[in-house]
């Protein structure tokens, strides 16, 4: 590679632009052209998802949208961003499990505890095995470095959590694609600007942008013929590796604290408002549960798309202003990230929640008007 990327660079072309170009045209092609491989096959197979009790469409639909985007992942990621394997010796094998996992269970429905063991593992393995853990909460409820054990602790459940969250928010077109796009632009960004040492970082966040990108192109079709969804596979993937990027930018801040235009005190809280939307929605929906006295892991339709839905609008509207709204909270975050950290944390709080009960109070004055 070190000939090729010197061959590269006297052309006059930088070696890193030149991965991010490719990588994200390769990754949209892969998964533009794969979906409708997997969509026939789907039909053929009779490998479809099933409305059900939390389903907010129909009629069956192909639910294999995520081997697509663990394809092209699984292809463009080892290529061009191949430094981060180097770093994290246990990332591609997490990928293989997820992607075993996620497509067992969307051909044949697994048992909760077989995807919690299975995301147990995977995390412990990037955690332990790879160092990719929450050193530091930045001063956050008072607590700033944390020993070793704790630290672990905290990571692997941060993992599962946003998993497991942001399989929760797949419930309606659009919207798990375009907040990826979304999170993994604003982490890009981030890791663009705080160093060429992150570049492999910058590239997987455009290679997972036109994934989604290739595969939002199908997921919001009105044709019933081109039409499908990531299922568990494309959301568990998808759910790992923003946790991945979240805690890789607390970290970069760690490493950076000596230096004054680098250090972010509020890094922890910042990292919080672009995941905000996956936390706060299942945290909405556990509070919910509780108040009604049932289980936390019964199904409904208690979720922040399904509240937009009630209020009469169509999928794409839905998405569009949640993804804004949220867009919103980031950019508080971003502009306040100077205050106090724990002040900071409350107010982003405060923000997801008003915008996980506003269609609420919406819904109820339409019904009295």
């Amino acid at each position: 590679m070190n000939n090729f990327q010197t061959y590269i660079e006297n052309a006059g072309i930088s070696f890193f632009y030149f991965k991010l170009i490719l990588g994200f045209l390769f990754s949209f092609l892969i998964t533009y052209f794969s979906i409708p491989v997997i969509i026939k096959i789907s039909r053929i197979k009779n490998l479809m998802d099933e409305p059900g009790e939390r389903s907010s469409h129909l009629r069956k639909i192909p639910n294999l949208g995520g081997v697509a985007i663990f394809f092209s992942l699984g292809v463009c990621a080892p290529i061009f961003a191949y430094e981060l394997f180097d770093r994290y010796k246990f990332l591609f094998a997490s990928f293989i499990i997820l992607f075993f996992v996620g497509v067992m269970d969307d051909i044949m429905v697994l048992r909760a505890y077989k995807k919690l063991l299975a995301q147990i593992l995977v995390s412990a393995l990037v955690v332990v095995g790879s160092d990719v853990r929450i050193r530091s909460l930045f001063g956050l409820f008072g607590i700033d470095e944390i020993n070793y054990f704790v630290s672990v602790i905290v990571s692997i459940l941060t993992f599962i959590i946003l998993i497991n969250a942001f399989n929760l928010i797949d419930g309606i077109d659009g919207l798990a694609g375009s907040y990826t796009m979304l999170t993994s632009a604003l982490f890009g960004i981030s890791f663009y600007r705080l160093g060429e040492v992150n570049a492999p970082l910058v590239v997987l966040c455009a290679i997972l942008i036109a994934a989604s990108f290739g595969f939002l192109i199908y997921n919001l079709s009105n044709k019933r013929s081109t039409k499908i969804f990531m299922g568990d596979t494309g959301s568990m993937i998808l759910g790992f590796l923003l946790a991945f990027t979240g805690i890789s930018f607390i970290e970069i801040f760690i490493a950076k604290r000596d230096e004054v235009f680098y250090h972010l005190q509020s890094a922890p809280v910042v990292a919080i408002a672009i995941l905000i939307l996956p936390i706060i929605d299942t945290l909405t929906v556990i509070i919910t549960r509780l108040y009604h006295k049932k289980s936390i892991f019964s199904a409904d339709k208690n979720h922040i798309h399904h509240k937009m839905l009630n209020l009469g609008l169509t999928h794409r509207r839905s998405t569009a202003y949640i993804i804004v709204y949220y867009l919103f909270i980031i950019l508080a975050a971003y502009f306040l990230r100077h205050i106090d950290v724990n002040n900071l944390l409350i107010i982003i709080i405060l923000l997801g929640f008003l915008g996980a009960y506003l269609p609420i109070f919406l819904f109820r004055f339409k019904q009295k008007n």
